[in-house]
């Protein structure tokens, strides 16, 4: 677990084409709550709708400190030419006897249907099997959010089935599909 932790302690910036994805920081207040406050990108996700500029200031503390302890977090997607926080993408959990992790993220809406969370999946899914040495990476997304599917599926990953009653979200319990991509699917 210490190899995670130094790395998750010292999250690396990598780039795509378009984007930047680092380790968030207080100056990004703003940029997340411009899109966290909006209830659609928050439909899906297990966090709720920001209310206020100090409910996005408290997840950035919270995520600043999962780096500290070094605890697997996320990171900001930034815009290159702007420099824009848009949206975050990281891992919920790592299991180190197996060598696997899930992903989570979100998007402003904004940017939706752009290829833009595409991008940024594909880079931590070869920053998860490159940096962290894993062989399966995982991402589910509620049934009632295929769009999420369509990008799990772009970036690779393929549908094992659905798990009934999975997570419970805004007080009820939802389907969810599950993805995965394995080291031995990279091409």
């Amino acid at each position: 677990m210490q190899f995670f932790e130094s790395i998750f302690s010292h999250l690396p910036v990598l780039e795509t084409e378009r984007l930047i994805l680092r380790p968030m920081r207080m100056s990004d207040a703003r940029d997340l709550f411009a899109y966290a406050s909006d209830p659609e990108v928050s439909r899906h996700v297990l966090w709720d709708t920001h209310r206020s500029l100090r409910d996005s200031r408290r997840f950035l503390r919270a995520a600043l400190r999962q780096y500290r302890q070094g605890l697997p977090g996320s990171f900001a997607i930034t815009l290159r030419e702007s420099g824009r926080m848009i949206g975050t993408i990281g891992f919920m959990w790592i299991n180190t006897e197996y060598q696997s992790a899930e992903v989570g993220y979100s998007l402003s809406r904004e940017y939706w249907n752009r290829g833009i969370m595409t991008e940024a999946l594909r880079e931590v899914v070869r920053f998860g099997f490159e940096e962290l040495r894993l062989n399966r990476i995982e991402a589910q997304h509620e049934l009632t959010n295929p769009a999420s599917g369509r990008v799990m599926a772009h970036a690779g990953m393929l549908y094992e089935g659905t798990l009934r009653q999975r997570v419970k979200n805004k007080g009820h319990f939802s389907d969810v599909a599950l993805y995965a991509i394995l080291k031995s699917d990279e091409r």
